[in-house]
């Protein structure tokens, strides 16, 4: 990924554009077929001279073009480069190009984790554990349909970003103000077509910014959703929780202090990483208001917004597909937490058993409360399903088979299957 931001690849992208509108010119006879020809066979750069150059001259694309003119030699094919054409038809189109070439990796890493995630769903889609709303015990789930729930947000992920691959694939060559005064239509759909873009609806001097925020936005969800991820593993790795676990190898060290420590430093490591991502989004959506025809604010930003967060995500991808296929999952704890409180869970099946028995709802959610309460604030010394034995109101309504018949994990699983294939298997 840092390869497509290097100053090499950069201006390897910037000598293909300026020989392909050679070419074209050369073919619609705006300039001699000497020009391209001398491009493809003689073309070259040297970004340490490109560097000595702009010290002096203090603009990177005559920099440039100094040095492609050094290489040729000719003075009569290197005149007619970038003939009619603009710095930002060069820039933006290159950007343009980077930033495909970019979501193409983007993309790649999506499948992995994608893979991984899938793999892990299906191996615990009967592993029950709690769900929990607002930190707290609601009802059971399964790991797999957790896990399922990542699946399907990066699922969304991956077409967002598809699209925003499409919608940043454009291309520039329209001269000074983008009305192509100085330079042929057909030269930016010969260059277009020739690396994988399309032609600017309306350019003016610059590729209109909307397209680059969308697609920073779009890296910013993706690292949200890398975030939402992790913070669930860190909630799991918890001492009292330990219902998950990153993997820790052999003769590696949780703490300087502690030798006992495992910490979730991976999970915690996405965090911030996806705090940098998400920093990106910000600039990016201020960029799209420029002066006029344009001005260069947004070219400082995009200098550093473009490589960091691209380079970033990749790597938050990859350290998370490593961290799914290696989780440690520890499902007799996850047992163990889920009957912690002594059958509070099953309470909302009771209050339905109840309304459906004939008592009104407000009766019976005031009924199954308090006997939660009496679990709840015995710490589940007291069962719910004993609680509720003792209880008048419930067993005038709900004999002892009907009432054990509520206490059944099945209940909450039944459906996890057709959930998890519309999931996974769409």
């Amino acid at each position: 990924m840092a390869q497509i931001f290097e100053p090499e690849n950069r201006f390897k992208i910037w000598l293909e554009i300026e020989t392909l509108a050679c070419e074209k010119m050369a073919e619609l006879g705006v300039i001699p077929q000497e020009c391209p020809k001398a491009l493809r066979e003689k073309g070259g750069f040297d970004v340490a001279r490109i560097d000595e150059i702009e010290t002096e001259v203090k603009h990177d694309v005559i920099a440039f073009l100094t040095s492609v003119a050094e290489h040729i030699d000719d003075p009569e094919a290197s005149r007619y480069v970038h003939q009619g054409m603009t710095s930002s038809d060069v820039v933006d189109t290159c950007f343009a190009v980077q930033l495909t070439q970019a979501a193409d990796l983007l993309l790649q890493d999506l499948d992995k984790l994608l893979a991984a995630l899938k793999k892990r769903s299906f191996e615990h889609k009967d592993t029950l554990c709690i769900g929990r709303s607002h930190g707290i015990h609601a009802e059971p789930t399964t790991f797999g349909l957790k896990l399922a729930g990542h699946y399907a947000a990066f699922k969304r992920a991956k077409e967002r970003l598809k699209l925003a691959r499409e919608d940043i694939a454009v291309c520039t060559i329209s001269g000074a103000v983008g009305t192509y005064a100085t330079v042929n239509p057909q030269v930016e759909e010969y260059v277009a077509a020739r690396l994988g873009l399309k032609p600017e609806t309306v350019a003016t001097q610059v590729i209109p910014r909307d397209r680059h925020a969308n697609f920073f936005c779009t890296l910013g969800v993706i690292a949200s959703s890398i975030e939402n991820l992790a913070v669930e593993i860190r909630h799991l790795q918890r001492t009292e929780v330990r219902e998950a676990e990153e993997f820790f190898s052999k003769g590696q060290k949780g703490s300087s202090a502690m030798p006992h420590k495992r910490n979730p430093i991976l999970s915690e490591n996405l965090t911030g990483l996806a705090r940098l991502v998400r920093s990106s989004v910000t600039p990016a959506l201020e960029n799209v208001a420029l002066w006029h025809e344009r001005d260069i604010s947004h070219s400082s930003v995009e200098r550093n917004i473009g490589p960091d967060a691209c380079v970033t995500l990749d790597f938050a991808l990859h350290r998370l597909t490593g961290l799914i296929e290696n989780l440690l999952v520890y499902p007799e704890t996850m047992m163990e937490n889920l009957e912690k409180m002594g059958g509070l869970v099953f309470s909302q099946r009771v209050l339905l058993a109840l309304t459906q028995a004939g008592i009104s709802r407000e009766d019976a959610y005031r009924i199954v409360q308090r006997n939660a309460m009496k679990v709840w604030e015995s710490k589940a010394q007291t069962t719910l399903l004993e609680s509720l034995s003792g209880d008048k109101d419930v067993t005038e309504k709900l004999d002892e088979g009907a009432l054990k018949a509520i206490f059944d994990y099945g209940a909450y699983t039944r459906h996890v299957e057709s959930i998890m294939n519309r999931a996974l298997n769409s």
